[in-house]
């Protein structure tokens, strides 16, 4: 038990425990488990995580990372393992660069927090081919996931060779390592019954395997209802206060509480707002709840053809508290930091107390955990010790606020939303009420391709600058036979087993004789009975049309008209992958490509069809071949000043430029651009598809967090282009002449393309006097000798960037202010003092804070009134260049 005044030694030798020496373990770590929480050195412990996927990001990203997510408040990082990239080709291994698990695991323990390693090895994660290595489908006999011996002896050589990698580096907790808990196989439970009796045979080989490891930590299944005795199973979704493990002598963890949702092209972008997600994890810890990770907390970004789907964008942005960019999106990662601080105040009564539950109304309920024996009375706790009583008062209700008495007090509960009492008296934090700072981003052109505003307020672009420079050069791609690996048949071969995923494209070439009799008052129309993911349509080297399957299903029929000409006519089909299938059962008989008949209606003497003709399939495309994305291979051929109109498909550009100052993440804007793919020297950035936008309709302004959330709730970006910017890492450019590289498939207009940087624009807090006050200001208090006054007074706080400084209040209003951050308005009740006791307290500074009484501001501008501050600052470098436009 920790009374008021030993709080700080609680927390101190909390740190000890956590971080040890230098913030490494010096010594074996003993983790087991029972029905309340995992057991670590005998210690039960409430546990909060987050999902960073190491290759989503480059290693100099990482450490940032993990720290940014240690002072978010979270005990551990949970990642998958990629077998595709960690084993390439059967029995050759990868673990370097931004697959070098070993560094990346040991940054971790760096910073003193644990480890959740998902072995799989499937991962699904929206990665491609669900994490799985495309060579697997070249073994005789082989089916996925279920009691079949060749997959089973692949499987499990993969899942030795890691558990092997880690005891090598003494990456587990009893050797002094950060990896507490290892998962077997992934949402298995979603599709065994697929498989009927070999899917439970599989399921309990696999568990049983994993358990002759001898790792020294539990292991985990998640969705994994059937799971034996000896494997914790845990839930995902966007809830899981209601799941409760499959024994009782298990503990209750929530291995995926998602943050958002991965983008899709011709989608707009989803967001989960952070007073849901809130919710939800507060619930979750409130009814018994132990462990949670959040997926993602940094979502990151699909480089190379990593994306899997179909359809899944290059940004792996998931809305996270963590942005692609490595930088804080608030004010999502402030609002749950708060909640993890209160929760690590809760956790001895959340491991030890007694449950007791309280019904507060029809939606409203508390949940209290105390230490006292049942029959004790909550005064009697009380008077003992301040933490031995939490409690935890719910609205579900998700419409109206209510109002409920617990302990003899009165509280207003937001309608959706739990307030959590670390003392059973006073709220500290509620789930609806975000005191955490919110903040406006800009992507920014960078020095080189700025715009300036004229004399008269226009915009003026300067010229372009070689050095710095997008000055274009473009190579044609030929449609015709270009001399790459061909093979004829009299059938349509399916694209995976062509290609081995070593590319997105493969053609498939064919003929058409026409006489001037079929063109006689034809109409004629190419027609794809199947195909996916994406077809190019070319009838004697000219682009007749495109189609993709996207909103139609997974295979789909391609109707292309044409043109065609008495005689021979050259007939080739461009087929696309857009990533690989990354989840279902038997995922891997899919496949890809044209599966046909391929017709041709329309001609006056009948339908052609061409399926069992000859076929020419030509894997790749000639630029991919020769490596033109790179310096060596882009001096193999002749490259010409752009000439060519913007609608040109199947054209490489390059350009050179600097890259912009500062040490802001940089982004290149391709929104004007069709789709294809994008290097800057000589490393994939992805695939883009601008040319897709998402529908007109389905986006509002303002999203209600209130009441249960989906994909489709809370979505931007209705009849923009899916993703415009596209992650450059720092670490991957040079001061200068840095080489990009373009393949556009339809037709795109470069002229748009610009170098950005993305930055904080502005921050803002908004906070109400029906607020409880800031949570590091409540365990100032808690620390102090005057626990016995309350503390009700509530304080606006705003923090710059690192570096930066608050160089002007945009707006500021003490009374009744409206609107949100970037759009803030001044109420009925207003204090005229306001912007100048905002900017006396703030300008020129990194961070500063105000009290939220109206003595503050001199005046009380609404006696008897509710009031509110809500400020928005912006924060600008010494020398910053000028604002192009919002994100």
């Amino acid at each position: 038990m920790a009374a008021a005044g030993s709080l700080s030694f609680l927390l101190f030798a909390l740190t000890i425990f956590v971080f040890g020496d230098g913030g490494i373990w010096a010594s074996a770590t003993n983790v087991t488990y029972d029905q309340r929480a995992l057991i670590i050195d005998g210690k039960r412990r409430i546990l909060v995580s987050g999902a960073i996927h190491y290759p989503r990001a480059v290693p100099e990203m990482w450490e940032d990372l993990i720290l940014k997510a240690k002072d978010g408040g979270l005990d551990a990082i949970e990642t998958y393992v990629f077998w595709d990239r960690h084993e390439p080709s059967p029995g050759t291994y990868n673990f370097e660069g931004r697959y070098d698990l070993p560094k990346f695991l040991k940054l971790v323990q760096k910073a003193g927090l644990y480890v959740i390693l998902r072995i799989g090895p499937y991962a699904c994660a929206e990665w491609n081919f669900g994490g799985f290595p495309v060579w697997l489908l070249d073994i005789p006999g082989i089916h996925f996931r279920t009691n079949n011996e060749p997959f089973k002896r692949r499987m499990q050589s993969f899942v030795k060779k890691v558990v092997n990698l880690m005891k090598e580096h003494k990456l587990f907790a009893p050797q002094g390592g950060p990896i507490i808990l290892a998962q077997i196989e992934n949402e298995y439970g979603n599709i065994e019954w697929s498989f009927g009796a070999p899917g439970k045979q599989y399921m309990l080989w696999a568990a049983n395997m994993a358990r002759g490891l001898d790792i020294g930590v539990p292991w985990i299944m998640c969705q994994q209802s059937d799971a034996p005795e000896y494997i914790i199973n845990t839930c995902n979704g966007y809830y899981c206060d209601g799941w409760m493990p499959n024994a009782a002598n298990k503990p209750k963890m929530w291995t995926e509480d998602w943050s958002g949702w991965f983008g899709s092209w011709g989608e707009p972008v989803p967001h989960r707002p952070v007073e849901d997600l809130a919710f939800a994890v507060a619930r979750f810890f409130e009814r018994r709840g132990s462990l949670q990770n959040y997926y993602m907390y940094f979502g990151g970004t699909n480089f190379g053809r990593t994306s899997g789907g179909p359809y899944i964008t290059t940004s792996y942005d998931y809305d996270s508290p963590i942005d692609e960019y490595g930088q804080l999106r608030q004010p999502k990662w402030g609002h749950l930091a708060n909640l993890h601080k209160v929760l690590k105040i809760c956790e001895e009564a959340l491991v030890g107390g007694d449950l007791r539950y309280i019904s507060l109304g029809r939606m409203q309920e508390a949940h209290v955990y105390s230490n006292a024996e049942r029959e004790s009375s909550l005064a009697t706790v009380l008077e003992n010790n301040l933490f031995a009583c939490v409690a935890f008062l719910a609205n579900i209700d998700a419409t109206s606020s209510a109002s409920v008495t617990f302990n003899g007090n009165v509280y207003i509960l937001p309608p959706w939303s739990v307030s959590i009492l670390p003392d059973c008296k006073q709220v500290v934090y509620n789930t609806a009420q975000v005191i955490s700072q919110s903040a406006t981003l800009r992507m920014e052109a960078s020095r080189l391709q700025r715009r300036d505003l004229a004399s008269n307020g226009s915009l003026v672009s300067y010229p372009a600058k070689i050095s710095g420079a997008l000055v274009w050069e473009a190579y044609k791609e030929p449609v015709r036979v270009w001399g790459g690996k061909i093979l004829k048949t009299k059938h349509l071969l399916e694209q995976i087993s062509v290609t081995k995923d070593t590319t997105d494209y493969l053609w498939y070439r064919s003929s058409l004789q026409v006489s001037p009799e079929d063109l006689l008052d034809a109409t004629p129309v190419i027609e794809i009975e199947s195909m996916r993911d994406v077809v190019h349509i070319f009838v004697n080297g000219e682009l007749a049309g495109s189609t993709n399957t996207k909103n139609v299903g997974l295979y789909a029929k391609a109707t292309q008209p044409v043109n065609l000409n008495a005689g021979d006519n050259e007939i080739d089909i461009l087929s696309v992958t857009v990533g690989l299938q990354n989840y279902g059962a038997f995922f891997e008989t899919w496949g890809a490509g044209i599966r046909g008949p391929v017709l041709v209606r329309g001609l006056a003497t009948g339908v052609r069809n061409l399926t069992n003709q000859l076929w020419k399939h030509e894997i790749g495309v000639k630029g991919e071949a020769l490596k033109l994305y790179t310096r060596e291979g882009a001096e193999t051929v002749t490259w010409v000043p752009n000439s060519l109109t913007t609608s040109q498909p199947l054209v490489w550009y390059k350009g050179q430029f600097d890259a912009p100052e500062g040490d802001e993440p940089v982004a290149l804007d391709l929104g004007g651009m069709g789709k294809g793919l994008v290097w800057v020297n000589g490393k994939s950035l992805g695939r883009y598809w601008p040319a897709f936008r998402a529908p007109q309709n389905g986006c509002s302004q303002k999203c209600d967090y209130r009441g249960p959330y989906g994909p489709s709730k809370c979505v931007t970006g209705c009849g923009q282009p899916s993703q415009q910017w596209y992650h450059i890492p720092r670490a991957w450019l040079e001061p200068t002449g840095n080489f990009l590289v373009l393949f556009e498939e339809i037709g795109g207009d470069i002229s748009n393309i610009q170098i950005v940087t993305r930055s904080t624009n502005s921050v803002c807090s908004y906070i109400s006097d029906a607020y409880p006050p800031p949570v590091s200001m409540w365990l100032e208090h808690i620390n102090s000798k005057e626990t016995h006054k309350k503390l009700t007074t509530p304080m606006l706080e705003l923090q710059c960037p690192t570096g930066n400084l608050i160089t002007d209040i945009k707006f500021a209003s003490y009374g009744n202010p409206q609107g949100a951050c970037g759009s803030f308005k001044k109420g009925s009740c207003h204090a005229e003092s306001t912007l100048l006791v905002v900017k006396q307290a703030c300008m020129g500074q990194e961070s500063c804070s105000l009290t939220l009484s109206w003595k503050t501001f001199g005046v009380n501008p609404c006696p008897g009134l509710s009031k509110s501050l809500a400020v928005e600052a912006i924060c600008r470098p010494p020398a910053s260049d000028i604002f192009i436009g919002d994100m």
